[in-house]
């Protein structure tokens, strides 16, 4: 009777360690289990991410993070945006507050070290916003001068390697950069030309410049560990399901971006 109670004994334990094992144990089980994606988005970024006139999240990267709600989860309202900015965006999803960040985010060597991406969903390049008044027509009117930038941007390298004699100043937001701009605080504005279109668009005393400086893949950004794989897995089947299915295109007319 003991040999029988010590050999079942030994049975049970493997089979659980086995169960254990085979069970994942990563993102995707764990959104499975609370049953909702947690998202950071940008709320000062339209028309990618901002609120409407109601104070709900709306804009491009925010129906995209719906469609991958609903191929993830069936239903897509099961998300729940975490407003991001440029400059704490990374430490939001590197802390696990986020599950992956849908949040203008441009693919560089620089991130990809620290960073894991999904194929891109955008293609932007990198404009400068000016005063209507302004008669810069180029970066190289800039010399100089002041020029924003956002904190967390790609945008003061590349300010820097274009215009060694340019002062750079920071902002937070691009609210408080446009915000800047507008009190004269400096001479213009070097942003992804969708960002900076949406400012134009809605307020004529300011302009963009024509010229583009850079080419700027907006991609979902996960963290770069072993837990994050299967979600980013999904996440970029669906991503890539939406360019070839020509959604995506679809998505960028419905929000003049295209």
């Amino acid at each position: 009777m003991k040999k029988i109670i010590i050999i079942l004994l030994f049975l049970s334990i493997i089979f659980c360690g086995c169960g254990r094992k085979n069970e994942p144990n990563d993102d995707l089980s764990a959104i499975y289990e609370r049953d909702k994606l947690i998202i950071g988005v940008r709320e000062d970024a339209a028309p990618f991410g901002f609120r409407d006139k109601n104070g709900n999240f709306a804009g491009y990267d925010i129906d995209l993070a719906k469609i991958i709600s609903k191929n993830i989860l069936g239903d897509e309202n099961k998300v729940e945006f975490v407003p991001v900015t440029a400059s704490n965006r990374i430490m939001k999803l590197s802390s696990g507050e986020v599950d992956f960040l849908i949040a203008t985010m441009s693919v560089t060597n620089q991130r990809q070290h620290i960073l894991d991406f999904s194929a891109p969903y955008y293609m932007a390049g990198q404009a400068i916003l000016v005063n209507s008044s302004s008669t810069a027509n180029s970066i190289s009117d800039f010399e100089g001068k002041k020029l924003i930038i956002v904190f967390g941007s790609t945008s003061e390298k590349n300010l820097k390697r274009n215009v060694p004699g340019i002062t750079v100043v920071g902002y937070k937001t691009y609210i408080d950069a446009y915000n800047a701009l507008k009190a004269n605080k400096a001479d213009g504005i070097v942003a992804d030309d969708t960002i900076l279109l949406g400012f134009a668009v809605n307020d004529k005393s300011v302009k963009l410049l024509p010229k583009r400086y850079s080419k700027e893949p907006y991609a979902i950004a996960f963290r770069k560990e072993e837990e994050s794989q299967r979600i980013l897995n999904k996440v970029n089947f669906i991503v890539q399901n939406l360019q070839s299915t020509g959604r995506l295109n679809r998505l960028q007319e419905k929000w003049q971006i295209k």
